[in-house]
């Protein structure tokens, strides 16, 4: 057990320095505070110390030169099998905005075929998004959209209603009632 609580804290310096320096999108807030967020929801559906540490290192892979070779020998397989679940084929050799869709289908797929553990982490991020973009949308309207490669509010409602009906087996979690009520509040203000 002492380890795993380590493989927590080990995670969390980690992804600390791998973030350092990086802002939020849509918020201009320190990166590092999603990735926390995000570790936190998830510590409210599960006391896995490896779960948690992916929860943490959710996005190091697929925003920092960090590798899934680099977790997997720092934190092993289980970690690093979980962290390339919510890692996306970014295609930096295409423009993001042309590549959205298809990322996003790519995800979904993966995500439907996913273990549970994994929908947890997901539903960390995304609830975190959600957390954030109603901020956003409150404070900027419509002009939030500005800040994404994907700029159509339908086609980003169609990614995180899906989510929500990817996730639904967590139905009785609370985090995944929050993410479904705020999916509406977000999307149902912006299309009406």
């Amino acid at each position: 057990m002492e380890r795993d609580r380590d493989i927590f804290e080990d995670a969390l310096r980690f992804a600390i320095d791998a973030h350092a320096g990086m802002v939020r999108k849509s918020a201009g807030s320190p990166y590092i505070l999603h990735p926390l967020e995000v570790a936190t929801i998830v510590g409210t559906m599960s006391a896995d110390k490896e779960l948690l540490a992916a929860a943490v290192l959710h996005d190091v892979v697929e925003d920092t030169p960090c590798t899934l070779a680099d977790i997997e020998e720092r934190f092993g397989r289980r970690v690093a099998a979980l962290v390339a679940a919510e890692t996306e084929d970014k295609r930096p050799e295409l423009p993001a905005s042309e590549t959205w869709r298809l990322r996003k289908e790519e995800s979904l797929a993966l995500l439907a075929r996913s273990s549970r553990e994994v929908k947890i982490i997901w539903l960390g991020d995304k609830l975190s998004n959600m957390r954030s973009f109603l901020r956003s949308y409150r404070e900027r309207g419509a002009a939030l959209w500005e800040h994404f490669n994907q700029k159509d509010p339908a086609q980003q409602a169609w990614y995180y209603s899906s989510i929500a009906e990817l996730t639904s087996e967590l139905s009785d979690e609370l985090a995944w009632q929050e993410y479904d009520r705020l999916v509406r509040i977000v999307f149902e203000e912006e299309l009406a």
